[in-house]
């Protein structure tokens, strides 16, 4: 049970990781776990037994036998008004749900919703998303798949629930993490990969016109690997071979 004066469930004051688990087999849970635990840092909390929070994850992903979202929860314990308690106790929780394939290449479009790049939480995986499901609430309401969110200067930052990369003459782009991007997992990944594939990668300060030029661009997150998009603000793109390599190579 969660009591009514949980630091997370009254200010948001907490982290989360979403682990992709399929046939009960956590994927990469260290490196979700190192995360949440450098995001503690950030915030100012007691960070969890790495080794707890592992069991933890594991036993929520014995419960579903297929393709499942593991979720750590990690709130500032119980306390309220906006200074935590001296000696503040933090909660972890684990729990999981059913996460089918993702059903195909994705259309965003530009909402209004913008990534405050200034702020801490911005690079963290913050439990105060109500940004994010506004962002979402509104591109789903115009007719597309998933968000596309500048920050608080104009620039891109990324989507609801993921990562964004695009691609110009061959190269590879994607926002700098100054931008207020979260520090993605399989964005990770995708950076060593097209590395290895000897492609030029740019993290990048930029503009949303500049995605005039995109030849091909992506979505990714832990839940849906590497995603192609198939449309932003009405353009359509091709799809990338380098889109379906760097899928292939983080898997």
């Amino acid at each position: 049970m969660i009591p009514a004066d949980d630091r997370g469930l009254l200010l948001g004051d907490g982290l989360f990781e979403t682990i992709l688990a399929e046939g009960g087999q956590l994927h990469l849970p260290d490196l979700h776990i190192d995360r949440m635990i450098r995001g503690c840092a950030v915030i100012g909390l007691a960070p969890p037994d790495a080794a707890e929070a592992r069991r933890a994850a594991e036993q929520a992903a014995a419960g579903i036998s297929g393709r499942a979202a593991v979720r750590l929860t990690l709130t500032a314990g119980s306390g309220r008004g906006l200074d935590r308690p001296a000696a503040a106790r933090p909660r972890l929780l684990a729990s999981a749900s059913g996460a089918p394939e993702p059903s195909g290449p994705a259309r965003l479009c530009t909402v209004s919703v913008r990534r405050n790049d200034g702020s801490p939480a911005s690079r963290v995986k913050s439990l105060s998303y109500l940004d994010n499901v506004l962002a979402r609430r509104e591109a789903r309401a115009r007719g597309a798949d998933e968000a596309l969110m500048l920050n608080s200067r104009g620039e891109i930052a990324g989507a609801a629930a993921a990562n964004f990369f695009w691609i110009e003459q061959g190269r590879l782009f994607t926002p700098a993490l100054a931008c207020g991007v979260l520090d993605g997992i399989i964005r990770g990944q995708v950076l060593a990969a097209a590395e290895a594939l000897g492609v030029e990668v740019v993290e990048i300060r930029a503009a949303a016109d500049r995605l005039g030029a995109a030849e091909g661009a992506f979505l990714t997150s832990s839940l849906i690997g590497v995603l192609s998009v198939l449309e932003i603000d009405g353009r359509a793109l091709d799809a990338h071979r380098l889109v379906e390599a760097l899928s292939s190579q983080c898997r």
